[in-house]
């Protein structure tokens, strides 16, 4: 898995590319979630369009990413879910957790609401 970040109007959009399995990966986001707390940048958005498939482990670094914001008053969402993903969050009811939107746009949008 690949992940990148950039900031966008207030928000900062990180994209995860490739396979989110968990593991070596789930530190590394970890880690980039804690930086951004630490520097203040509290509203995240994860950008999903990449990523070609997710096993439970990677839900997993997910959901602990939601969790170490909402502990930081911070918010986490999911922008640009594949069909694939879509339907992982549906089956695992993790679709009622989760913020979803369909453009990143919409994402970085709802937080000013």
């Amino acid at each position: 898995m690949k992940i990148k970040s950039q900031e966008q109007y207030g928000a900062v959009v990180i994209e995860l590319k490739g396979n989110v399995m968990g593991g070596d990966d789930t530190k590394d986001f970890n880690e980039l979630l804690h930086k951004l707390i630490d520097e203040g940048k509290k509203n995240i958005i994860i950008d999903l369009a990449e990523v070609k498939f997710m096993n439970s482990s990677g839900l997993g670094m997910l959901i602990s990413g939601l969790t170490t914001m909402k502990k930081e008053n911070g918010q986490l969402k999911l922008a640009r879910t594949t069909d694939k993903i879509e339907s992982l969050l549906v089956i695992t009811k993790l679709v009622t957790i989760f913020e979803s939107f369909e453009t990143v746009d919409e994402a970085v949008k709802s937080f000013t609401k």
